[in-house]
């Protein structure tokens, strides 16, 4: 049996994050992954590697979606970076014309390419339209910091009581990302559902962020998803994945290196 799993996301030149790192994620664990680009992303190597950020128009990401569920029976689907007010209505509104079994959000809130009106903007929707629609959202320290209305997480306490908060804004489960920039020598994140908190730990690997860790954090999960894993089970399996693929990292001319799925 073939297991199917969507992703609508934007796309990273470098390949380390975005659409590229999803269907990689997909790959490994043996999901056949088809997506909708929301938008390209392209780092400027001649501006300290800023973000350039050109959303696609939203008629071109309906049909994107128009015809993806038309052609297969999907019900679980990761949302990534979309990136624009507009973009977030047509996704919000593409999704609502079918039952998904889950929706994984990884809720990428600020695009640097964005004025901070514009991000402002788009952060409002995404709390608005998507967080409701999501059964698990992913957000890493300043996502959930952002989120949760906190002034700051600095401990594992916070992170639960920061994942606590998101939950109570619809989504069944959260997945709280401690990642490097928790204090500690482990990489923790936390999985809130209801009054359950299920804790994941690993020994950091380096103390700098990876391209495409969080991306591929929550394909792993909806990849599992898509193939009938519980959520708990779901997330250990993408935490080791995680893990392995920072050990293994793909180096680069630019000041991060890339997680490698194939780990």
């Amino acid at each position: 049996m073939v297991h199917l799993a969507y992703v609508i996301a934007g796309s990273e030149a470098t390949g380390g994050a975005g659409i590229q790192a999803d269907f990689r994620t997909f790959q490994q664990l043996d999901v056949y992954g088809l997506g909708a680009i929301t938008c390209i992303v392209s780092f400027d190597p001649g501006n300290d590697w800023g973000h350039r950020f050109v959303p696609v128009a939203p008629e071109v990401i309906a049909d994107q979606i128009e015809a993806a569920t038309s052609c297969h029976d999907l019900d679980v689907v990761k949302l990534g970076m979309l990136g624009t007010p507009a973009t977030i209505d047509v996704v919000a509104e593409s999704l609502a014309r079918q039952p998904w079994r889950h929706v994984v959000l990884d809720p990428v809130l600020i695009c640097k390419g964005q004025e901070p009106g514009a991000a402002l903007d788009t952060d409002n929707a995404l709390r608005e339209k998507i967080l409701p629609l999501a059964t698990v959202v992913t957000p890493n320290l300043f996502e959930a910091t952002t989120l949760s209305g906190m002034d700051s997480i600095t401990s594992v306490d916070e992170l639960i009581e920061a994942a606590r908060r998101i939950a109570a804004l619809g989504p069944r489960y959260v997945l709280a990302k401690g990642g490097v920039e928790l204090p500690g020598d482990d990489a923790v994140d936390v999985l809130v559902d209801g009054e359950n908190v299920t804790i994941f730990s690993e020994p950091k690997v380096g103390n700098e962020r990876v391209s495409g860790a969080g991306c591929t954090l929550a394909a792993a999960v909806t990849a599992e998803l898509a193939k009938g894993t519980d959520v708990r089970d779901a997330v250990a399996v993408a935490k080791s994945l995680v893990t392995e693929g920072i050990k293994a990292r793909v180096p680069s001319h630019a000041p991060f290196d890339s997680v490698w799925q194939g780990a």
